[in-house]
């Protein structure tokens, strides 16, 4: 077992003390929803990036290159300047939801290298221009811009010609759980020598200020030349230790009154280091020597292509000789980091694959967050703060006020989205699993925590509204980590897991059905389901038309509920007989979503249209008049997913739920015909469970595999191609609305400035077809064919239409024949540099076309 396993094993179920200290530094806490204290729930104009470096955040903190505890008290990260620049580079900057034409967006170029699960080894890379950062630029021209323009990048901005910029590497490596050696590397990649002006930055999270029993202050001070010491009540002391002779500059972590609301007397406050580094204000800092926010002054002249090296140590330890063993130990870490990762990737033979699988779950790992928010308090006010507002108690969030999270949370992005969202967590823990199944388990299980889940069964889905409605794929996620896990471990699977998700999954099934079928038809609704602008309408607010939409792709959902929760039952009747009857419950129900997805209540108003051979949405209009929605989008692709196999010898270890199905079949030869021949030895004699028997599915695989429509050279698209010379139009009530393929940035506002689901290329959604393609292929077997693409004569095996969709999609990530990789295809100098082009971003969706 190598080094890093074995710290692995000390931790146990994802919470132990090697994971103490790691990247739990938001990339952005400015703009968020829990730091939003308006009567209208402005959150990005309430408290925006000018205002970020003078006030002290309520609920987190951020910063470049961030880390810190897991109950985030005390945090260090970096902080630059080249000369010019109006402010100190403490935060990354983008534009707000409402500045930019297509949403919020980070005008920042960072990249995530490398990172361990316990985050014994850590490297990420900053890159920072030499001339004045423009931000006034990137504001004014992306305002200027309109939806049917690119986003106004900071690269667009000309500060990275003539590679005058500083590459700024930053490495961390553990010593022990609270021994943390930080390297620091600047290189000077301009032609011509260049000041750098390096403050790595310690603090503490602010908990003092808002009249909740935060208990004593934490301080920092320096008890010598070249340390802080920093004491904290809970935590305890730690040092922080310099390499070399930085100038030591203190303020308090307060907020600036007089700077941000022209009130309040004198302090050393959040922004005094910046402004006594920027501006010269020597009355900013403490002369005092302590705080609760401190950094170590670097002030550097780098030679053209040269480097300069800053070295800290963070313990809790007093050390003698803090660097005397630092190279060694880093040299260690990285040696147990590629130890891990060789043992991971033993597979994978192509260097190039190593390296983008490397970086994606570095970026991954990086994205590990402590997500504090209690939303009573939040809604309430603070006793040390004014008031907020009495519409607040009515606003966001005010159903959800049991809600109170304190917890490292993966989320999607550190900067974009700081902050969780059920379904994308879902996909996160897939990818964890490989790297590290306790902590992919202990997400699952937080989310369905009473402190997170609604006493009605409802999972939050993210901060902007808990409320709104994620497709339900916990399940899914809870059994595929068991599965990966049960094979790490050489077959002995975590039924404790699984049961305890299990049981609180059966509270959200529950509201499901409740909630998103008030007709008990089987049918469901769930508004937009994370497809944000696919539809002809804003599917989460009230049909422009009136009526009802019955969702094509919310009743799949639900039947790939039922699927995986009637699997996850079967796997806990192994041990517990009494779970045969549950499974046999959720097979029912499978049974019922497909006879109405077919039939709605007895209507005859199908959802799958036999003409088409594809999946639509339906509007029941208030005079009773039924509309299909015949726009082809993913939304008819999704019924795909619900789909399962289950061996002839599994099978057999549950006599009742095998009787039961038999009794379906000669009982209810209607419904069983409504579904995949599950009661038709497949290959190896496993039987199969899917809303698609063989032709449904060829007729789907036609649309899909089809190049005018959803097959890219990249993946599978959200929406067919077609519409991009003739758009889809609904026609109700006089009025006509239409969608087009948009294969990039969407020139749409509905759902948000930057929702586009029609016409890139998913890689969530996209990951769910080839799983379900391998499926049905363990079914069918090689005698199954299908043309692929769609008119090419060529005829591949369910698999092979699996691997090829692999194929296209990995092509995104690796250099083609030029050496080139798609994803980098706007910018030649992403392309081609060689300090940009093996630098990986890892993006949600895909341009449709070109990738």
């Amino acid at each position: 077992m190598n080094a890093e396993k074995r710290r692995l094993d000390e931790t146990g179920d994802g919470t132990g003390r090697w994971r103490l200290w790691g990247p739990y530094v938001s990339g952005r806490q400015w703009g968020t929803v829990r730091e939003d204290y308006s009567a209208g729930g402005s959150a990005w104009e309430y408290l925006p990036h000018d205002a970020a470096r003078s006030r002290a955040y309520r609920w987190g903190e951020d910063g470049i290159a961030g880390v810190c505890d897991a109950d985030q008290r005390l945090c260090f990260a970096i902080a630059l300047w080249n000369g010019h620049d109006p402010i100190l580079k403490e935060r990354y900057f983008g534009l707000t939801g409402n500045e930019g034409n297509h949403g919020e967006d980070v005008k920042e170029h960072y990249y995530y290298l490398d990172n361990t699960p316990t985050h014994s080894y850590m490297k990420m890379l900053y890159k920072y221009p030499q001339a004045a950062y423009p931000y006034a630029r990137l504001v004014e021209e992306n305002r200027r811009r309109t939806k049917a323009d690119l986003e106004f990048e900071l690269i667009d901005t000309g500060v990275f010609d003539e590679d005058r910029y500083f590459d700024v590497f930053v490495e961390y490596a553990k010593a022990g759980p609270e021994d943390l050696l930080v390297e620091i590397t600047a290189w000077n990649r301009g032609p011509d020598a260049h000041r750098l002006h390096l403050l790595p930055q310690i603090w503490f999270r602010n908990t003092w200020s808002w009249g909740r029993n935060a208990g004593e202050r934490p301080r920092l001070s320096t008890p010598e030349a070249g340390v802080v010491e920093a004491v904290h009540g809970e935590l305890g002391r730690y040092l922080l230790y310099a390499d070399g002779d930085p100038e030591l500059l203190f303020c308090e972590n307060d907020t600036n009154g007089r700077r941000l609301f022209g009130v309040g007397g004198e302090g050393y406050f959040k922004d005094g280091i910046n402004d006594y580094v920027v501006g010269g204000v020597h009355g900013a800092v403490n002369p005092a020597m302590s705080g609760t926010k401190a950094a170590l002054h670097y002030d550097l002249t780098i030679p053209a292509g040269r480097s300069a090296v800053a070295r800290l140590r963070l313990s809790a330890s007093d050390a003698r000789e803090p660097f005397a063993d630092f190279e060694k130990i880093r040299a260690e870490r990285l040696a147990d980091a590629d130890a891990f990762y060789g043992e991971l990737q033993a597979g994978i033979p192509d260097a190039e694959r190593r390296s983008v699988q490397r970086q994606a779950l570095a970026g991954l790992l990086w994205s590990k967050q402590f997500y504090h928010y209690n939303v009573s308090h939040w809604l309430e006010g603070d006793p040390g703060q004014p008031q907020p507002p009495a519409d607040r108690l009515r606003g966001r969030n005010h159903r959800w006020t049991h809600l109170d999270n304190s917890d490292v949370v993966s989320m999607p992005d550190t900067w974009e989205y700081p902050w969780y969202a059920s379904w994308d967590l879902a996909f996160h823990c897939i990818a964890f699993a490989l790297v590290d199944p306790a902590f992919a388990k202990r997400q699952l299980v937080l989310l369905t925590h009473e402190w997170y889940m609604h006493p009605n069964g409802q999972l939050p889905a993210y901060e902007w509204s808990f409320d709104d409605v994620n497709p339900p794929v916990h399940a899914w996620a809870a059994l595929r980590v068991f599965q990966i896990d049960r094979k790490a471990r050489g077959g002995a699977g975590d039924l404790f897991f699984l049961k305890r998700v299990f049981h609180k999954l059966l509270l959200n099934f529950s509201w499901w059905v409740n909630r998103k079928d008030p007709e008990d038809l089987n049918v469901f609704q769930g508004g937009f389901l994370g497809l944000d602008n696919i539809g002809v309408f804003d599917r989460s607010a009230p049909l422009p038309t009136g009526g009802v939409m019955r969702q094509a792709d919310a009743t799949s959902w639900m039947a790939m509920y039922c699927l995986n929760l009637m699997r996850m039952a079967l796997e806990l009747a192994q041990t517990e007989r009494a779970y045969e009857d549950i499974a046999t419950m959720f097979f029912e129900h499978f049974l019922a979503i497909a006879r109405s997805m077919s039939n709605i209540g007895g209507r005859r108003i199908a959802l799958w249209d036999e003409e088409d051979g594809f999946y639509y949405d339906v509007v029941s209009l208030p005079d009773g008049q039924i509309l299909p929605m015949k726009l082809r989008s993913m939304v008819g692709l999704i019924p795909l997913f619900a789909v399962e196999t289950l061996e002839p010898d599994f099978l057999d270890r549950f006599p009742d739920f095998k009787r039961r199905l038999q009794w379906y079949l000669d009982n209810r030869p209607d419904l069983a015909e409504l579904v995949s021949r599950w009661h038709v030895p497949g290959v190896g004699e496993r039987r199969l469970l899917s809303l698609l028997r063989g032709h449904r599915m060829k007729e789907l695989l036609r649309r899909m595999l089809d190049e005018s429509e959803f097959l890219s050279e990249h993946g599978v698209r959200a929406l067919s191609r077609r519409y991009a010379e003739e758009p889809y139009s609904f026609v109700s009530d006089g009025t006509t609305t239409s969608v087009a393929y948009e294969p990039g940035e969407s020139r749409t506002g509905v759902f948000g400035g930057n929702s586009n689901w029609r016409g890139p290329v998913w890689m969530p959604v996209n990951y769910l077809i080839i799983e379900a393609l391998q499926r049905f292929h363990h079914y069918y077997g090689d005698d199954f064919t299908i043309e692929c693409p769609t008119g090419s004569g060529t005829f591949l095996t369910i698999l092979e239409v699996a691997e090829e969709l692999t194929r296209r999609l990995t092509a995104l990530f690796l250099p083609d024949a030029q050496g080139r990789r798609p994803i980098y295809g706007l910018y030649p100098k992403l392309r081609d540099d060689p300090h940009f082009r093996d630098y990986i971003w890892f993006y949600e969706y895909f341009h449709g076309d070109s990738g």
